[in-house]
């Protein structure tokens, strides 16, 4: 709740904290998107200070349509998702003060974000997948003394692909997430938690990283419950992470771009390829629409062409 420094009085900057505390506390959102949300509302606040704006309760719907047009007409011009965000940004907040009752109408109301381009998310195919997996560190089988963060890439990989994670969810498990060797426990976006099945060679992996590998790097750190670790002891970061995919997609010689996403959209892809159904692989993904799910429907149908084209003697 916010306490104003006179009565009635909504100033900017007590409004922007108190809406930062609320998404982080109450909401749990992520840091990184608390960060953005502080981004976008310092430019809103900036941009009221130079009118003069001390209240927000004397904000107008002509005031914002006024903001989101000069936002528009910046050059170089915004990205349509960079604009989109911003306007949520400011809408949040003033959802927020009428909530709180501190603002009697929502002057935000009327804000129509731009539509921003569906892009397609870029799947790798299934022997790429592979190759990747392979580059990433030996298979359980294979490996020799000395190759812990072998092991560690390998299991962080498989992980990945077998369960569709992102690697922020990856990255913050912790060992007794993975008590039950054929399920996961993930924490999603606003820490929602969800349970998904891990296959087995996501599973043989795992269980060789946790016997073989991870006593060792523990040994080199302090002592943490994190499931994945750095070379010394510390928690895997999500920049290492990242690293970790990188260097294997240099290794493997993939021309398509590889990024930290990109085997999440891989699983979606090859799941719905594969005959599963749109709302299973929403559950999965941890998707709070199956809209949101849908895009990679558009995936598969872009094969379905690809096979009738190459295969129906009448396609062409």
């Amino acid at each position: 709740m916010i306490t104003p420094p006179q009565a009635g009085t909504v100033t900017p900057d007590r409004a922007v904290n108190a809406y930062l505390r609320h998404i982080t506390i109450e909401r749990g959102l992520s840091d990184h998107t608390v960060a953005a949300y502080r981004r976008d509302l310092g430019i809103y606040r900036e941009w009221l200070g130079a009118r003069g704006v001390t209240d927000l309760t004397d904000v107008t719907v002509e005031l914002i349509a006024e903001f989101a047009a000069e936002r528009a007409r910046e050059q170089p011009a915004p990205a349509a998702s960079s604009l989109a965000r911003l306007q949520s940004s400011v809408r949040g907040l003033h959802r927020f003060l009428v909530q709180e009752g501190l603002q009697e109408g929502d002057p935000s109301r009327a804000l129509q974000p731009p539509r921003a381009p569906r892009r397609l998310p870029k799947a790798l195919t299934i022997a790429q997948v592979e190759q990747l997996l392979d580059a990433a560190g030996p298979a359980p089988g294979a490996a020799q003394p000395g190759d812990e963060v072998g092991l560690r890439d390998r299991a962080l990989l498989e992980l990945l692909y077998a369960t569709g994670a992102r690697v922020s969810e990856a990255v913050q498990l912790d060992v007794d997430d993975v008590a039950h060797p054929a399920v996961l426990r993930l924490r999603g976006k606003g820490a929602k938690e969800r349970i998904v099945p891990v296959g087995s060679y996501a599973q043989a992996a795992l269980g060789a990283y946790l016997t073989r590998a991870r006593p060792e790097l523990s040994r080199r750190g302090r002592a943490t419950p994190r499931l994945f670790l750095g070379a010394r002891g510390a928690p895997l970061s999500r920049q290492s992470a990242w690293l970790v995919i990188q260097q294997a997609a240099e290794r493997a010689k993939l021309t398509a771009h590889v990024s930290p996403h990109t085997l999440r959209h891989s699983f979606a892809t090859h799941l719905l390829q594969g005959g599963a159904d749109v709302r299973v692989v929403q559950e999965l993904l941890g998707h709070a629409s199956v809209t949101t799910t849908q895009i990679y429907t558009h995936v598969s149908v872009e094969a379905l062409r690809d096979v009738y084209a190459t295969s129906h003697p009448r396609a062409r």
